[in-house]
């Protein structure tokens, strides 16, 4: 069967994938996309992802300049926050505890504003997130937490808008595509062997773009490399990413790289399907207004500092506490003085939630030990401390006396109605990877490019350890499958030019 010979090869087709197709397309490059899943269940992670999307601006004007329907009314009722290339850069390496490979990190700030205005030319459209980063404060509109946009329609809008330009671009893709291997001759990447709804066939290339997701819907890898307890977490997103690429990579020698036992795992509904749901997607379960609750295990004890930060910081990193607890499960509890504050999520008919109208009878639903629960409940709110409560700050307001302290946005829990959501773990993403370059190249043991294999998405290693400042890997993906994409046709180029001579 002859095929079509295309310039380069996409594997994946989320937001990096597809990104590194328009750039190469745009370039000059033929382009092919590969999708191992069959078409109703297209694009990846990023399909199911809020669209929260973390770039650095200086000011409202850069965010007006990709939200072209805001009016002056409208931002003359907002404060927004300087969040420059410094304080992303910064926010990164804090989290990160100072893992993250600096040349990588710096490379993903600086090219985050020029990627969403190139993002923004190319049809997705963009709005301030609302809902989920802004409080009223004074009559005006306070965001937070560095994170004021989002994708229009969150990854439903971002992946619709991907694929409407990939084909306007005759970018081809095939569906129920899985590439199997890469092809290597004296070093250099000439093929890609692919499995296309059971018949297998060979595809010549002159350089392969690897952004096909990590590890985390293989519970074998998962407990291989994350622990057995893995086994058990919900899986977030799209049940096809089971580290093919990184095999694949690895296979022809690419270095790997990042924390291979660490991953983004957050606090989800108790009853969230065990894969993502392409009927639900958009990140309709979890649940992130933990800053204002406190915490339990079914032996009523907390856990973590809720209030350690803005959840942008602290919710990557919290789900794999809940999977520690017995039974993978945790509790967040609020009364009636924050229930209004509660994101979005807590308000769908998805949520699963108990009320009552006292602590007493809420706790008496719960599959808990009651006294434990009672007990510790009242002495968080014994040890709570004077202070203004402020939900747009770190407001200092904490506890004194109990382990683990909270340490920001503590308030009693004393007025009814009361509430109790059950939330577990569910993994989005591991931070395995391999090792790129700032071009995207795909790098050996020796630090030297592999020619011709590029990678983009959550396969690039070394960016992410323990934590991450939320929106950073949509921005990640969009960032290095810029670059991978721009990269690969330039190489492509370049390759032509010394075979005409």
């Amino acid at each position: 069967m002859k095929e079509k010979q295309y310039d380069v090869i996409v594997v994946g087709a989320g937001n990096a994938a597809l990104t590194a197709a328009l750039t190469a397309r745009e370039n000059g490059a033929s382009v092919l996309v590969l999708e191992k899943a069959p078409k109703h269940k297209r694009g990846g992670n990023s399909y199911f992802t809020d669209g929260a999307i973390r770039f650095a601006y200086n000011d409202l004007e850069d965010i007006r300049a990709i939200i072209h329907e805001l009016s002056d009314d409208e931002a003359a009722s907002i404060i927004m926050p300087e969040y420059n290339q410094n304080d992303y850069y910064n926010d990164l390496m804090r989290v990160t505890a100072e893992q993250s490979d600096p040349e990588l990190a710096r490379h993903l700030v600086q090219e985050s504003y020029n990627t969403i205005v190139w993002m923004s030319n190319e049809g997705v459209n963009f709005e301030l997130n609302y809902s989920n980063q802004s409080f009223v404060k004074n009559g005006k509109r306070q965001f937070w937490g560095g994170l004021p946009v989002r994708t229009e329609r969150r990854g439903i809008g971002l992946m619709e808008q991907l694929f409407h330009r990939a084909e306007e671009s005759d970018i081809d893709i095939w569906y129920s595509a899985a590439a199997k291997k890469i092809g290597v001759i004296n070093g250099v990447v000439s093929s890609v062997l692919v499995d296309k709804s059971g018949d297998t066939l060979e595809l010549t290339t002159s350089c392969v773009v690897l952004a096909c997701g990590s590890f985390e819907a293989n519970k074998a890898l998962r407990k291989k490399h994350l622990g057995d307890e893995w086994e058990s977490a919900i899986v977030r997103g799209t049940e096809y990413n089971t580290g093919d690429g990184i095999e694949m990579a690895l296979e022809v020698g690419a270095q790997p790289y990042g924390q291979w036992t660490g991953c983004h795992s957050i606090g989800t509904d108790s009853e969230a399907p065990v894969v993502g749901d392409f009927k639900k997607p958009g990140d309709i379960y979890k649940k992130h207004s933990y800053p204002l609750s406190i915490m339990l295990n079914k032996h009523g004890k907390r856990f973590v500092d809720e209030g350690a930060d803005f959840r942008n910081y602290t919710y990557a990193k919290y789900g794999r506490e809940i999977l520690k607890q017995s039974d993978h499960i945790a509790y967040q509890i609020y009364d009636s003085k924050v229930r209004n504050l509660l994101r979005e999520e807590y308000n769908r008919e998805e949520a699963t939630s108990y009320q009552a109208d006292s602590i007493e009878a809420l706790v008496e639903q719960l599959p808990v030990e009651k006294q434990a629960f009672l007990k510790t409940i009242e002495e968080y709110n014994q040890a709570v401390q004077e202070g203004e409560f402020n939900p747009t700050v770190k407001d200092g307001k904490s506890t004194k006396g109990v382990v683990p302290a909270k340490t920001n946005w503590a308030l009693p829990i004393d007025k009814g109605p009361f509430y109790a959501f059950p939330v577990t773990c569910g993994i989005t993403f591991t931070f395995a990877g391999i090792h790129v370059n700032t071009e995207g190249q795909a790098l050996n043991k020796h630090n030297n490019p592999i020619p011709g294999l590029f990678a983009a998405g959550e396969m690039v290693g070394g960016i992410f350890y323990e934590n991450y400042p939320g929106g950073s890997g949509l921005m990640s993906g969009s960032v290095f499958g810029k670059t991978a994409g721009t990269s690969a046709a330039r190489y492509v180029q370049e390759k032509r030019t010394l075979s005409q001579k």
